[in-house]
């Protein structure tokens, strides 16, 4: 399978050092994830508040990559898919 949504990937820049949502009510995160359509940062599936997920779910922005450092991989929630970014 080939991701349909590379289209979608924009140069964008992070809402931040750690997950917004998380930040904003002082919760903690495992992991982060970046949203290549709008930038935002929000904590992976394995944290408790799963906000990259969420924000998919109500923006329907595809490719996430990682936000951690060393990691060079994105993730399209639509195709359910690994790229190499």
């Amino acid at each position: 399978m080939t991701c349909t949504h590379l289209d979608t990937i924009q140069e964008v820049t992070p809402s931040g050092r750690g997950c917004k949502e998380c930040l904003e009510t002082g919760d903690t995160w495992v992991h982060l994830r970046l949203c290549l359509t709008c930038g935002h940062v929000g904590c992976c599936d394995s944290s408790k508040n799963r906000h990259a997920t969420k924000h998919f779910h109500v923006t329907q922005h595809p490719i996430v990559r990682s936000f951690e450092p060393g990691e060079d991989w994105a993730w399209c929630f639509v195709d359910s898919e690994f790229l190499e970014v």
